[in-house]
């Protein structure tokens, strides 16, 4: 009992007042060579994450070889001037760093994440991939291999093979979005060592390029680092480059995807709509949030909790590409499945969300609960420099200013409830959707055809 008399107990310590936060806003530069850079610090990030950006979009990949920018972006890492592909697999295992790479519509991009400690030696093999890729024959024909056996996997999927059908309906079969992303087995076999070289020489220049980095920089003279890594890459001046518009038919319609015997129906809706340069995207993030964005959205409040149909159904926007002009398009989408028998059901339920949505509007409990989601949390999502690496980039490849996050979550918390409404019954009209089925047809086709949702058509699953 004297002990604890004498011990010098401290008050218990009081919670301090929230610093407020805002997105992280970049710093820019240009080096010599013409290479654009963002870079922003972020003290503690001791993992620095970088990302580079090619202007190599896949409606440049030539006639007959969708899957060509796949195939580059995935043999920048298979030997360089310095390296084997082995040995370049090594040097980044040694500085304790990852590279991927994809393709995607608005171009390629490729994602390096080091320690800071190590960064000169992890930009220096993604300046040595850019600047000198081997595109060995034996390392492109292996890629290429591994292409054409990841596709019956991709076609055996039911959301993928959703996916696919999708773009095929929604857009012109002579548009690359039509295609799948990363090509079908005709057109990657097509694809060997000379068409990857011939690709890369045709596009890929320091001058069209953005290299963006984040993560802890204290004590990194990241101009000189960069001048002697990046900025070592050369290449010819930038070319206009016409960028075709893109262009969709939405009318009303089902097809399925016929799966003989299948106990589920991947169901996948949607259609085109504005992207991020439209004043409508924050009251329509916010939304199509209201509508299937969460556990507590409407859609899964139905669907799910009170009907037992699925696990889950989401309603999402997703940007397809962006032009300097803001005439670009995003994919709007419900995507979900359901147990067979169900089908028809769900599919009239759905429509009765969208109906009832249209004709009484979202609550004001509904939209505070989306703000405090995607507002609230976006300090938490952001932890990472890879995060905010990754964010500044998709604002690069979509032509949007520096400060665009920062100004959408000002914009989505502004967002009143007639707004969200007014946008996201614009973006989901009942009478304007393109529903995909991947299912039993002999099972799933009458009941849909009963809901008078627009006419029905059955293909092959391939």
């Amino acid at each position: 009992m004297t002990e604890l008399a004498t011990m010098d107990f401290h008050p218990r310590p009081t919670a301090g007042e929230a610093k407020p936060w805002a997105f992280p806003a970049p710093e820019r530069a240009t080096l010599d060579n013409g290479l654009t850079v963002l870079h922003c610090h972020r003290p503690g990030q001791r993992l620095v994450a970088v990302e580079v950006l090619l202007d190599a979009p896949l409606d440049a990949e030539p006639a007959g070889l969708d899957g060509v920018a796949t195939i580059m972006a995935r043999a920048f890492s298979e030997g360089t001037d310095k390296h084997s592909a082995e040995e370049f697999a090594a040097e980044l295992e040694r500085c304790g760093a990852t590279l991927d790479a994809h393709a995607d519509h608005p171009g390629v991009r490729l994602s390096l994440e080091v320690p800071v400690s190590r960064l000169s030696k992890g930009l220096g093999l993604v300046a040595d991939a850019l600047r000198a890729p081997a595109f060995a024959d034996s390392e492109v024909e292996r890629l290429v291999r591994n292409r054409l056996d990841e596709i019956p996997h991709e076609l055996a999927n039911p959301s993928r093979r959703a996916a696919k059908e999708l773009s095929r309906q929604l857009f012109p079969a002579t548009a690359r979005m039509s295609r799948p992303r990363q090509g079908t087995a005709e057109t990657v076999e097509a694809i060997d060592a000379a068409a990857v070289r011939a690709f890369y020489e045709r596009h890929v220049r320091p001058a069209t390029a953005t290299a963006v980095v984040v993560g802890d920089l204290t004590g990194v003279d990241l101009t000189a680092l960069l001048g002697d890594t990046l900025g070592a890459w050369t290449g010819s001046a930038a070319q206009p480059r016409p960028v075709p518009p893109v262009t969709a038919d939405d009318t009303g319609r089902v097809v399925i995807v016929d799966r003989p015997g299948a106990v589920q129906t991947q169901l996948l809706i949607g259609r085109i709509g504005p992207d991020r340069h439209d004043r409508v995207w924050p009251a329509q993030v916010l939304g199509t949030y209201c509508l299937g964005g969460t556990l507590t959205s409407r859609l899964d409040r139905v669907l799910r909790e009170e009907k037992g149909y699925t696990y889950g159904v989401r309603a999402f926007g997703q940007v397809l590409r962006s032009t300097p002009d803001g005439s670009g398009a995003a994919m709007l989408a419900i995507s979900g499945s359901v147990d067979t028998p169900n089908t028809g059901p769900a599919l009239d339920d759905l429509w009765k969300v969208l109906r009832t949505l249209a004709e009484e509007g979202l609550t004001d409990a509904e939209r505070d609960v989306a703000v405090q989601n995607l507002v609230g949390v976006a300090p938490l999502k952001y932890e990472t420099a890879a995060a905010v690496a990754g964010t500044l980039a998709d604002q690069v490849e979509q032509h949007l200013p520096d400060d665009y996050q920062a100004t959408l979550y000002q914009q989505l918390a502004a967002t009143g409830t007639v707004e969200a409404t007014a946008a996201v019954v614009n973006a989901f009209p009942v009478d304007r959707l393109v529903t995909v089925l991947v299912g039993d047809a002999a099972t799933i086709k009458e009941p849909v055809e009963a809901l008078g949702i627009g006419e029905v058509t059955v293909v092959a699953a391939e």
